[in-house]
C-alpha cells in the first residue's frame, strides 16, 4: 500500500474559500478606514474655516449675518450682541460690550460643525473707544 501524498479537491476549494474571505473582510476593512479618513479631513478642513471665520472679528460694532463658500463648504457668520449689565459701571466714560460670534460651517449631505466665541470690546468697537484721561 503506497501512501498518497498531497491534497484533495476538497480541501483545495476549502482553503481557496477561507482565503478568498479572508481577502474580502481585509480590503473592506481598509475601505472603511479610507472613508474615515476622507470624512476626518473634511471634519478638520471645515473647523479651520469655521475658526478662520470667527477670528476675522475682531471688534464688532454691529450685529449682523454673513455667509459665504470656501470650495465645497457654506458657511454662516452671525455676531450678536449679548446683554450684560455687569459691565455697564455708572461714573465712567468708557462702556464695555460683549459680542457673540457664531459660525456655522455646511458640507455634504447633513454634515456641519460650529464655532461659538465671545468678544468683549470697549467703547462702540473699531478704536471708537475713548477714555478722556489728560
Amino acid at each position: 500500500m503506497c501512501g498518497r501524498s498531497g491534497f484533495t479537491l476538497l480541501e483545495v476549494l476549502i482553503a481557496l474559500a477561507i482565503l478568498s474571505m479572508a481577502i474580502v473582510v481585509s480590503i473592506q476593512g481598509f475601505a472603511s478606514g479610507l472613508r474615515l479618513l476622507k470624512l476626518s479631513g473634511e471634519h478638520q478642513e471645515a473647523m479651520l474655516i469655521a475658526d478662520l471665520k470667527a477670528r476675522e472679528i475682531t471688534s464688532p460694532t454691529q450685529a449682523g449675518r454673513d455667509s459665504g463658500t470656501e470650495g465645497a463648504f457654506t458657511w454662516e457668520r452671525e455676531v450678536k450682541q449679548v446683554v450684560t449689565p455687569d459691565l455697564d459701571v455708572d461714573g465712567r466714560p468708557l462702556r464695555w460690550r460683549q459680542w457673540e460670534v457664531d459660525v456655522r460651517v455646511s458640507w455634504g449631505d447633513h454634515r456641519q460643525v460650529m464655532v461659538a466665541t465671545l468678544r468683549t470690546v470697549a467703547g462702540d468697537g473699531d478704536n471708537k473707544a475713548t477714555n478722556p484721561r489728560p
